[in-house]
């Protein structure tokens, strides 16, 4: 490669004799989870990683065994692939069939290039649940209330088990129509929030699996049970008549505890007419407002052996609310930070506001003496009137209460007194918000350590990074993580304060810039099943999944609903797994077969267009269209994949219909401008791909032309924002889009970031008088602009899932330092570069294991412009040409 000195360097244990074994795999996954329990499916997924010492995989052999002990002695009695000669990292399981409640082991081992064996990898498990809705034992359960009835029940289940058996591992098996928490002999089991996640509840039920061995007592064992609203039974009234739902209830919930015992035996503890339950201290709870608590309420040891349950009242059986209980295999919601106040301001000694560092998604902790009967009111804000008070008026705009026994985002928590220090915090309720305010019905003395605020969402780990000489660019990409965090609570939503709603549009806008940062595969797996369960037989997807209903009749056009493709589409490309994309398949074909039959002549209107743009409306049958577009090239590319020839044929015909029909509507070929020269009508078609080759430079230069005449600052909404950065950098013009992104006076990213933005914003304008969210997603993919246009870190559809690296970085003016990484399914992709002088530049590029990459170089660098590159780690001298 001319002009361009290169150091490539060698790992030092890469050179092994035939003799010698390689080192052993790692990372090893069942269905994307370490070790989990509760796997439903018949053939589930394995992965893993080879050791980043090594080129590549040749062949692997899988071994899987109901005996650790043999499988340590290389003995498999559920499956043993012998070597299988391929390269591939994932495998789904085909050895004899699975049964429930059964612990599998497995391990692997993998040749190298040289066909040096390695050693196995350690021994890893998955654990099966019940397979089958018919293993279920025991009946549903609940409180025998009516759905208007606000306080919440205990439930409790008195125990005694056999002191002369030793119990060698128990689960809890729980599903719930609504939230629950459980508990054993007064500790809560595990560390989950919000559980089970929300669902289409009629036609879908999740339920978890709970390892409780160590919560078990020889003798006198209880369990206890409190069942939250949630989504199930929404008391609160808002636009969206979440209060209307059809299979509307009370609270529900069905469990199976199954002991196992050291001498082989086994039994099953049921919810039936046997538990008891007495009224609780929560007097309200929402999953969309707040949780109302009376301490005085409270029954000590109510969830603990010895308690006289003479007064207790027994159990309500309940009807199934659907017919399919499935595993939830998802990371799930926890807590995921404390934060401390960072300020507090003493009002009078009734009221307090406390601030904290960053806007969150979650609930807060509180630990106050005071008075018996004193009530607090804790209202959670965004932001803070200019006399220091809490301000909601740009959160509770869509809220519609009927009284005022319901304040928003507001928890009540009355005092039982008694001189002792009184802890409250949600259970069923989480909110949005960067401030508290503390007002109570008698004084009280507050301070820092009073509360803290529990952040809550998905807990998904992080597998990218960005670092960069420019501190305002890093905070856009924290300040867009901290969004998208906030709005993954087992699907994603726009906003954790006002709506709470899995927006369609909002999702896969944000799709990569999450699956860049995070391994959020199993939240988007559990989001599709839920599209599958709303979509209406014509194809019809609503524009918020989950739905009770709302959401056919508006905001639910191409433009949003797209999300049914798009997002299989990207998890497949970023993991190089098919079976979502697969699972899927006839969702995307009779959504697009669907937009066909009301789009005869190609394009279509049906849409809400480039939501909240700066000052310009773009037209909405391009954008809408363009989608249109995007969802019929996916779904041939799907046909070929899968062999169906006829699909493949037919929306190739149709994907060129539709870009054809586009271009002759409004593209001016003379002049290179779509419609009226907009930005995001100039961005959308070069992102999307429907430019006629010829042309593509002639729009690349408009789109330029146009970014300059509005002095490099964005002008579009949410879908123009989604192509304007990319259209540049895909078309020579990095420098702009980076100038654009590195912005700090409005309308940018950087104005929000200036004026103290710890998440993104629902609008340019931060003091605008509508769409003022202070945590909203939709604005976020600039972060995947990120990690591709300036990091270069493309996934390859032909060798997806990073297994071969398209390497595209742009060493943009103004910029002296960035560095993207990303844990690919195979390893961590490290791509940085420095500029040292005014024209060198030291790329330092990490490619993994079992992968390889091509490089292309933008044209301001000097010599070749595409270079392969295999597993390894480069140093590249590189030069640039004068500007």
């Amino acid at each position: 490669m001319k002009n361009i000195f290169i150091y490539l360097i060698i790992f030092s244990n890469c050179i092994t004799s035939c003799t010698k074994k390689i080192n052993p795999p790692t990372n090893l996954q069942c269905e994307h989870l370490d070790n989990p329990l509760g796997i439903d499916s018949p053939s589930p997924r394995l992965t893993w990683r080879i050791a980043q010492t090594e080129k590549a995989q040749t062949a692997y052999q899988i071994m899987v065994s109901t005996d650790s002990i043999k499988l340590a002695n290389n003995k498999a009695d559920m499956w043993d692939t012998g070597k299988i000669d391929a390269d591939s990292c994932l495998v789904t399981y085909k050895g004899d069939s699975l049964k429930p409640f059964t612990k599998y082991y497995w391990k692997v081992t993998v040749w190298n290039e040289k066909d040096t064996q390695s050693k196995p990898s350690d021994i890893t498990s998955f654990e099966t649940g019940l397979i089958s809705s018919s293993n279920w034992a025991g009946k549903w359960i609940s409180d025998g209330q009516d759905v208007s009835y606000k306080p919440t029940f205990y439930f409790r289940k008195d125990v005694n088990l056999d002191k002369n058996k030793k119990i060698k591992s128990a689960r809890a098996y729980i599903t719930a129509a609504g939230l629950y928490e459980l508990s054993i002999n007064g500790l809560k089991v595990g560390d989950r929030m919000l559980d089970p996640m929300y669902t289409r509840f009629d036609k879908r039920n999740l339920y978890s699996t709970l390892d409780i061995t160590s919560l078990l007592q020889n003798g006198a064992n209880t369990f206890g049970v409190i069942l939250g609203n949630g989504w199930y039974n929404h008391q609160s009234t808002a636009v969206w008549d979440f209060d209307k739902a059809h299979w509307r209830g009370r609270p529900k919930f069905l469990i199976n505890i199954r002991l196992n015992y050291e001498d082989g035996t086994s039994e099953t503890i049921v919810s039936d007419e046997s538990w008891k339950i007495h009224e609780s201290p929560i007097l309200f709870n929402s999953i969309y407002t707040a949780e109302h608590y009376d301490a005085r309420k409270e029954i000590e040891g109510w969830n603990m052996p010895g308690l006289d349950t003479s007064e207790w009242l027994p159990a309500v059986i309940a009807q199934a609310p659907s017919p399919l209980i499935v595993s939830q295999q998802l990371y799930p919601i926890r807590i995921t930070e404390r934060l401390e106040p960072t300020k507090i301001d003493k009002k009078n000694d009734t009221c307090y506001v406390f601030s904290f560092a960053k806007n969150i998604a979650g609930i807060i902790e509180i630990r106050v003496q005071g008075d018996k009967d004193t009530e607090l009111r804790i209202k959670h804000s965004e932001r803070l009137y200019p006399d220091g008070r809490a301000d909601m008026s740009n959160i509770d705009v869509h809220y519609r209460p009927t009284d005022n026994s319901d304040p928003f985002q507001t928890d009540i928590f009355i005092l039982k007194g008694g001189g002792i220090k009184e802890t409250f915090s949600p259970k069923f309720n989480y909110k949005g918000f960067q401030y508290v305010e503390v007002t109570s019905s008698k004084p009280i003395d507050l301070s820092k350590e009073s509360i803290t605020a529990l952040e809550l969402h998905s807990d998904v780990p992080q597998i990218g990074s960005i670092k960069s000489s420019n501190p305002t660019l890093d905070k856009i990409w924290e300040v867009a993580n901290n969004s998208y965090l906030s709005n993954l609570f087992g699907y994603p939503t726009d906003c954790p304060q006002r709506e709470k709603n899995g927006w369609t549009g909002d999702s896969h806008i944000a799709i990569e810039t999450g699956l860049y940062s995070y391994d959020a595969i199993t939240i988007y797996e559990k989001w599709m099943n839920d599209f599958k369960d709303e979509q209406k037989p014509n194809g019809v997807l609503p524009s918020i999944v989950p739905t009770h209903g709302w959401g056919y009749d508006w905001g639910n056009g191409p433009d949003w609903t797209s999300a049914v493709a798009i997002i299989p589409w990207e998890v497949y490309l970023f993991y190089g797994d098919i079976h979502l994309l697969h699972s899927m398949y006839g969702n995307i074909k009779r959504y697009v077969d669907h937009i066909a039959s009301i789009s005869p002549h190609g394009t279509t209107d049906w849409g809400l267009g480039d939501w909240v743009p700066v000052k310009t409306v773009s037209n909405k049958e391009l954008t809408s269209s363009l989608y249109y577009y995007k969802d019929v090239t996916i779904l041939a590319h799907a046909a070929k994949m899968f062999g169906r020839k006829h699909d493949y044929e037919h929306y190739t015909r149709l994907a060129k219909k539709i870009s054809n029909a586009i271009n002759k509507k409004f593209l001016n070929t003379e002049t290179g401008i779509y419609c009226s020269g907009s930005q995001t009508e100039l961005a959308a078609p070069l992102y999307w791909g429907v430019v006629p080759e010829e042309l593509k430079s002639k729009v690349a230069e408009n789109l330029y032309k146009k970014v300059e005449e509005d002095n490099f600052h964005i002008d579009t909404g949410i879908l123009g924002a989604k192509a304007l950065l990319h259209a540049l950098s895909e078309n020579g013009y990095a420098d702009a889009a980076y100038t654009i992104a590195a912005q700090e006076t409005y309308p940018s990213w950087g104005w929000w970031i200036v004026n103290g933005a710890t998440t993104l914003y629902e609008n340019w304008n931060i003091d605008a008088e509508n769409d003022i969210s202070m945590n909203h997603i939709m604005f976020g993919d600039i972060n995947a602009w990120m990690y591709k246009a300036l990091g270069g870190l493309f996934p390859d559809e032909n060798k997806a899932g990073f297994k071969h690296i398209q390497l595209r970085p742009n060493f943009v003016k103004g910029l002296d330092q960035f560095e993207a990484k990303h844990t690919s399914p195979y390893g961590e992709i490290v791509s940085s570069w420095t500029r040292r002088t005014d024209k060198q530049i030291i790329y330092h590029v990490v490619i993994p294991a079992n992968t390889s990459a091509t490089l292309h170089l933008p044209k301001n660098i000097e010599g070749d412009k595409t270079m392969d590159l295999s597993a390894g780690t480069y140093n590249l001298e590189l030069r640039e040409v004068k500007r």
